[in-house]
């Protein structure tokens, strides 16, 4: 299954990526920055800072900068990754940043797009990369 992350809530679209992947299915989802993620932006902003600025950096918790990699990190959060099955699951996620050629026919989640929530609260995860630091040369 091909899945559009454009305009998209994150934690909605990791639910619907989450089971589909436990089914077996092989999930691709694509602009990944462009995914929104809904509330106050000096929060939104300061939890984010906050989780990848905790642990040590030999050890962890590590906590990802890019956009394609904090799908997949929200993704594994809705998967029992510690399980083999959940382990399979999260083998079957591949998320990108833009569109690459070779996927073609994605499809957008209705139930989870950003024009349907009543407050027009949300920050896209382009510009959350970009206040963690993400460099923009290293794609």
């Amino acid at each position: 299954m091909n899945i559009d992350a454009k305009n998209l809530i994150l934690g909605r679209l990791a639910t619907v990526a989450a089971k589909k992947a436990l089914l077996g299915e092989t999930i691709n989802i694509i602009n990944c920055e462009k995914a929104v993620i809904t509330g106050n932006k000096k929060f939104i902003l300061s939890e984010f800072k906050r989780k990848r600025d905790m642990g040590i950096p030999s050890k962890g918790p590590f906590y990802p900068r890019s956009a394609d990699m904090i799908v997949k990190r929200t993704i594994r959060g809705m998967l029992p990754y510690k399980q083999e099955k959940g382990r399979l699951a999260f083998k079957r996620v591949k998320c990108y940043i833009g569109s690459p050629e070779s996927i073609k026919n994605a499809v957008t989640i209705k139930e989870a797009d950003a024009s349907k929530i009543p407050n027009l609260k949300y920050l896209s995860l382009g510009y959350i990369s970009k206040f963690l630091g993400k460099n923009e040369n290293n794609k």
